[in-house]
């Protein structure tokens, strides 16, 4: 078999899949992908260079893998037949992402010696030194460590707060219309004289934060941009706190107490008061536009509409617009922590941390 020519017809068929599965999935199709990821994550392992003994086992894992997605997909996925269309996509959009588990292992297995399933000879394993077993051993805990964190963050009371919180996200229309009043950008206007703009990361610890962190793996996850190093002018792309629609919103620090060792990250970036008028100016314009928390794009990493946004995307947005960014990424792709990891070029001054409880 022309293993190039194997791969490349798998991925197409992966394409199909998503797109199947996102628009006309229902359990009957879910299922028989949950079968065909199982049988090409197989296929895969069948002809990687691993030992026949590793070959088993991973087919076994592929095989327990597939029984708990099904079970996924009946109690999770397909639980809420009378929920609103935004809410089942996005379940099926959870079933979706968990369904490629067994190819991701597959790809670790197929490289050979140097997968983390990789079984080493006798001879091999007698000369393994202390270090070496020491350091997988090490490695063994923190694995394990994250699967107990990740099984705490996707508790099925956190994954049903956030399906019962999606009829209020639309990621296709803008739903939040004016939510900052003119008394906001009164007093953002007298932050203008300051020749900076503050960057604000926080760890607050809410059910959304808490399951992003599984994937991003990173403590903190929510970015925000404020006038004023008081914190008096903080914005972003948020839920709203059920208070207003998901999209642009204020932000109090008292919001960010959401869970024990909560705290929120200053940074200052020094900037003209044109740049900064630059930006207020961008912030009054989709206020009166409209705007919507870009929850699909999480995951696709797709705008519908401009004004529609994620916390990190904004941030980076707003400094665009302003000829104020220090880095260059798609701002799609741009999670909080790389407003602080990518500053390669020390632009940014730390200012301090808040720690709110």
């Amino acid at each position: 078999m022309n293993v190039t020519k194997y791969f490349a017809w798998s991925n197409v068929l992966i394409a199909v899949l998503v797109a199947g599965l996102l628009f006309f999935g229902d359990i009957v199709l879910f299922t028989l992908a949950c079968v065909t990821i199982f049988v090409v994550a197989s296929a895969r392992t069948v002809v990687s260079s691993a030992s026949i003994e590793t070959k088993a086992c991973m087919i076994v894992v592929y095989f327990m893998i597939m029984i708990v997605q099904i079970a996924t997909d009946v109690n999770v996925v397909f639980a809420a037949e009378n929920a609103m269309w935004i809410e089942q996509f996005a379940r099926r959009l959870f079933g979706t992402a968990i369904l490629f588990l067994p190819l991701s292992i597959s790809r670790y297995v197929s490289a050979g010696k140097y997968s983390v399933f990789y079984l080493p000879s006798i001879q091999e394993a007698a000369t393994i030194s202390f270090s070496e077993l020491d350091a997988g051993i090490d490695t063994v805990k923190r694995t394990m460590e994250r699967l107990r964190q990740a099984g705490k963050s996707m508790s099925s009371k956190n994954l049903r707060t956030v399906f019962d919180d999606l009829p209020r996200h639309d990621s296709f229309r803008y739903i939040n219309n004016g939510s900052l009043t003119a008394a906001y950008f009164a007093e953002a206007a007298k932050s203008l004289a300051d020749p900076h703009i503050y960057i604000v990361i926080s760890n607050t610890g809410s059910v959304a934060s808490e399951i992003i962190s599984v994937f991003t793996q990173r403590q903190y996850n929510h970015a925000s941009l404020s006038f004023d190093r008081e914190l008096r002018t903080i914005i972003s792309y948020n839920g709203g706190e059920r208070v207003y629609p998901p999209g642009l919103n204020r932000e109090m620090v008292a919001f960010f107490n959401k869970k024990p060792g909560a705290s929120i990250l200053i940074y200052s970036l020094e900037c003209s008061k044109h740049q900064k008028k630059n930006i207020l100016d961008k912030v009054e314009e989709i206020n009166r536009e409209g705007s919507a928390y870009n929850l699909m794009g999480l995951v696709l990493k797709y705008s519908h509409k401009p004004n529609i946004m994620f916390c990190s995307q904004f941030v980076y947005k707003m400094l665009n617009s302003a000829g104020l960014s220090y880095f260059a990424k798609a701002d799609g792709n741009v999670r909080p922590t790389d407003l602080i990891e990518l500053d390669y070029y020390k632009k940014l001054r730390f200012v301090h941390e808040i720690k709110l409880n």
